[in-house]
């Protein structure tokens, strides 16, 4: 079977061992507390990225806190885990979703069409009565993967500004809502919204298990908040990149695939102080 959005703790029990795992845990404010989860305990054979190194790339100081990494640096990188063109590859966190949708973009953005999330992240696999592992997974023989055509459509810091003037793309903010309106920024320097965003707060998309929302809910979710705006007039951001892939996942699962994502996010927009800054709920 291929998935290519989420996948139940009881298909990845019956696919493990034809699917690339791997752990995408991490807090923002303690970079160590994935790493360390991981080895306490982890679904068998799941490799650990981390995002601060292996999901991001080079820092300048004004390109945000997790830019992304090159494509052909993402491609070298899944095929050290021994993923091969048409293999699955499956992602997990701890957080909702919240981390691992990184992976599930950047293999899409690198044209790998077998990725999903694991639904309800490790909790839903232990919730199905199944076991982890503190063992480490042997280095495995290298896959071969091509680089092939984006599937996952991006827009650019210049596009955003030219957004604030023609009203296209609708940028969809995906923190929270005191971080939105400016209320709290507990991360970056600088609170506030880019003027003229939405707000859709990642756990919006969520059930209180920490599974993702019924389709039609998503649907219904989001055509409130949207419109009639065409999925491809949608881009989606969040503080750095990661948790706006989230609503982008969601808008997939929802039947509305095609949305952007501002990969450079709040944290590269508010790096130049001459870029214009809103606060306050939305109008």
């Amino acid at each position: 079977m291929t998935f290519t959005t989420i996948i139940s703790a009881a298909d990845l029990a019956r696919e493990i061992g034809r699917c690339v795992v791997v752990d995408c845990r991490h807090d923002l404010f303690d970079p160590e507390a994935g790493p360390a989860g991981y080895r306490a305990g982890h679904i068998p054979g799941a490799f650990y990225l981390h995002q601060d190194t292996d999901l991001a790339g080079a820092k300048t100081g004004r390109n945000g806190r997790h830019p992304l990494p090159g494509r052909e640096a993402i491609r070298k990188l899944l095929e050290r885990l021994g993923l091969s063109d048409g293999d699955q590859l499956v992602a997990y966190d701890t957080s909702g979703g919240q981390m691992a949708v990184r992976l599930w973009w950047l293999a899409r953005w690198i044209g790998h069409h077998e990725v999903a999330v694991l639904d309800g992240g490790l909790a839903a696999w232990q919730r199905a009565g199944q076991e982890l592992s503190v063992a480490v997974p042997p280095q495995p023989q290298p896959g071969e993967l091509a680089l092939r055509a984006s599937l996952a459509p991006s827009i650019d810091v210049t596009g955003v500004q030219a957004a604030l003037a023609s009203g296209t793309p609708t940028i969809v903010d995906a923190r929270t809502a005191e971080r939105y309106r400016g209320d709290a920024e507990p991360i970056d320097p600088v609170a506030g919204h880019i003027p003229g965003a939405i707000n859709r707060p990642m756990p919006d998309n969520l059930q209180p298990d920490g599974r993702f929302k019924e389709a039609a809910v998503l649907r219904a979710e989001f055509a409130a908040l949207l419109g009639d705006v065409a999925p491809a007039n949608v881009a989606h951001h969040c503080g750095s990149g990661i948790a706006g892939c989230h609503n982008v996942l969601a808008m997939e699962l929802a039947g509305l695939g095609g949305s952007l994502l501002y990969p450079g996010s709040w944290s590269e927009w508010c790096a130049d102080p001459n870029r214009p800054i809103a606060t306050g709920a939305a109008p």
